[in-house]
C-alpha cells in the first residue's frame, strides 16, 4: 500500500507513556479491567461493551477524560505517521459523503497510547484491542495490537492495519447517524444484543461495510493500493471472525456468544462496501441473511 500518498490528519494525540491518566466517570483501575477481561473471556462477549455498560452507570455527559497535554506525534515516527495518513484518508471519503446529503462531517479524533488510556467509556487496556468510544467520539488505539494481529491472530500488513482504522471510524458514523443511541435503547429494552443474528453483530458487519466503503473511495482518489493489499484485509477479517476467535481460545463455537460476526460474514460485508463504495449498502439492520 503507497499509504505515503495520502494526507495526514491533524486529529491524532499522542498519549503514548502518559499511562491511563485522568478522567472523568467510573473509573474501574487495573484489577477492575482485569475482571471484565476474564468476564468477557467466559462469556465470549466484547470486553470493550462490558466497560462501556459500566461506564454508562455514571451520569451522562459528565463522562470527561483529562489527558496530560495533548501532543501531536513525532514527524520521525513512521507508525504514527501512518495512522494519520489513515485518518486523514477516512476524513477525506466520509466528508464528501456527508457533504453529498447537505450535512458536514465531524471528524473523530484518534488517540494513540501505550498500555492502558482513560476514556469516557472507563479506562482501558491494550487488552481490550482498538476501539472507538461514543462517549468522547474518539477512537483509541495501541499500535502494538498490530504486531500481536501478524504474531497470534494470522492477519497484518498495512492495508490491513488501514482497514481495523476504518472499522473503528465506521463506529463514529454510526454516532453520527444515531445508529449508537437506537442501540443503547434497545439494549435498554433488553432486545437481543448477542448471538449471531444479535443486534451488536450487526453493529459490527455493518463498520466492517463501512470500512469497505471507505476503501473503495480512497482508492479511486489514491491509487494507492498495491498487489495483495485486498487479500490482507480480507485475511484480517476472516482472522478476527468470532467463530474462528473462540475456535482458538475455547476449542469450541458458540454462537448465543457472536459480538462481531464470523469470519465469512465479516469478510462478505467488506466486499459488499468495496465493492459497491455505497454506504447505502451497508444496512446489516434490515438484511434478512447476515
Amino acid at each position: 500500500m503507497k499509504w505515503q500518498l495520502g494526507r495526514r490528519s491533524g486529529n491524532v494525540e499522542d498519549r503514548r507513556g502518559q499511562g491511563p491518566g485522568g478522567g472523568g466517570g467510573m473509573r474501574l483501575g487495573l484489577v477492575g479491567i482485569v475482571i471484565v477481561v476474564i468476564i468477557a473471556f467466559v462469556t465470549g462477549r466484547n470486553p470493550l461493551e462490558l466497560l462501556g455498560l459500566l461506564a454508562q452507570q455514571g451520569e451522562p455527559g459528565t463522562a470527561q477524560t483529562q489527558p496530560g497535554a495533548a501532543t501531536a506525534p513525532p514527524a520521525d515516527d513512521q507508525a504514527a505517521q501512518f495512522v494519520s495518513t489513515i485518518l486523514g484518508s477516512t476524513e477525506d471519503v466520509w466528508g464528501k459523503v456527508f457533504q453529498a446529503s447537505g450535512n458536514t462531517y465531524p471528524p473523530p479524533k484518534l488517540v494513540l497510547f501505550s498500555g492502558a488510556v482513560a476514556s469516557a467509556c472507563g479506562q482501558a487496556t491494550s487488552a481490550v484491542g482498538p476501539f472507538y468510544c461514543p462517549g468522547d467520539q474518539q477512537v483509541y488505539l495501541d499500535t502494538s495490537f498490530f504486531e500481536e494481529m501478524k504474531a497470534k491472530l494470522g492477519g497484518g500488513g498495512d492495508f490491513a492495519e488501514a482497514y481495523v482504522i476504518a472499522h473503528e471510524v465506521g463506529h463514529h458514523i454510526q454516532t453520527l447517524t444515531g445508529v449508537s443511541n437506537k442501540m443503547n435503547s434497545m439494549r435498554a429494552r433488553g432486545e437481543n444484543m448477542e448471538g449471531d443474528n444479535g443486534l451488536s453483530v450487526r453493529q459490527e458487519l455493518q463498520a466492517d461495510c463501512y470500512a469497505g466503503v471507505w476503501a473503495n473511495q480512497a482508492q479511486k482518489q489514491y491509487q494507492w493500493l498495491e498487489a495483495g493489499d485486498i487479500e490482507e484485509a480480507l485475511s484480517t477479517a476472516s482472522a478476527i471472525g468470532d467463530d474462528r476467535l473462540q475456535r482458538q481460545s475455547r476449542g469450541s463455537v458458540v454462537p448465543d456468544s457472536f459480538t462481531h460476526g464470523t469470519s465469512e460474514q465479516r469478510v462478505r460485508w467488506f466486499r459488499t462496501g468495496f465493492d459497491s463504495g455505497d454506504p447505502g449498502r451497508c444496512d446489516t439492520f434490515k438484511a434478512t441473511q447476515l
